[in-house]
């Protein structure tokens, strides 16, 4: 939990339920914005997918699937304070530094046989929203215990607390569908398109990087920033 976090969840303590629920929101639309989701959403949409709309659909593929596993875990979580177990949490949060890594080797192999070029013959086709939808499941499960903790600081009824959740997982998907379109068009301009094979091993290098740090940081071989 960062201190931005400590702060917006903060604001929900002893108050009516508009504002718990603003505070849910707000929760939800900056959680979206740890590196860790940001990277495997670009690095998932840089992999192919150079239509604005495309790469909307694909990050709300994503955020669906993190939305699920966020309200389906954290469900016990409002109810009974009831956490996965240590060593389950610790595979998880591993399981999304390395889904970060797949997804970075395929940014770079792609660059590497020149499929990302715009011109290529057999362009590189993006994940299905099917895939997305399953990357964003294991990355919810992983992010689970942190969004317990935050609700159920600032949310002491469970009917509320449900709802919160439901908002906070929601617009998690809705912030990343924003931030992915949001980086699909940048991708579509024509002077960012132009230098796309400069950046993009770039970019996968820097993803790769944060998927082992996150990967050996969940099994504290190395600290945790994310």
């Amino acid at each position: 939990m960062s201190g931005l976090d400590d702060q917006i969840a903060g604001l929900g303590h002893g108050a009516a339920f508009a504002i718990v629920a603003a505070v849910a929101i707000l929760l939800g639309l900056r959680h979206a914005t740890d590196p860790d989701h940001l990277t495997a959403v670009t690095t998932l949409v840089a992999g192919g997918e150079r239509d604005t709309r495309g790469a909307g659909r694909l990050g709300l593929s994503w955020g669906l699937g993190h939305a699920t596993s966020l309200f389906v875990f954290g469900v016990p979580i409002v109810l009974f304070r009831a956490y996965l177990p240590g060593a389950l949490q610790t595979g998880a949060e591993a399981a999304v530094g390395v889904v970060i890594v797949v997804l970075a080797v395929r940014l770079l192999a792609r660059w590497r046989r020149g499929a990302l070029a715009p011109d290529h013959a057999h362009p590189a086709r993006a994940r299905t929203r099917r895939q997305a939808y399953g990357i964003g499941l294991v990355h919810g499960a992983g992010g689970s215990a942190g969004v317990g903790v935050l609700l159920l600081a600032a949310i002491p009824g469970h009917l509320e607390a449900l709802l919160a959740l439901a908002l906070f997982a929601l617009f998690t998907a809705v912030s990343m569908a924003a931030a992915s379109t949001t980086f699909g068009f940048v991708l579509t301009r024509e002077a960012v398109a132009a230098r796309w094979l400069a950046v993009a091993p770039a970019l996968g290098v820097l993803s790769l990087a944060v998927g082992v740090w996150y990967a050996l940081g969940a099994v504290q071989a190395v600290p945790h920033l994310f």
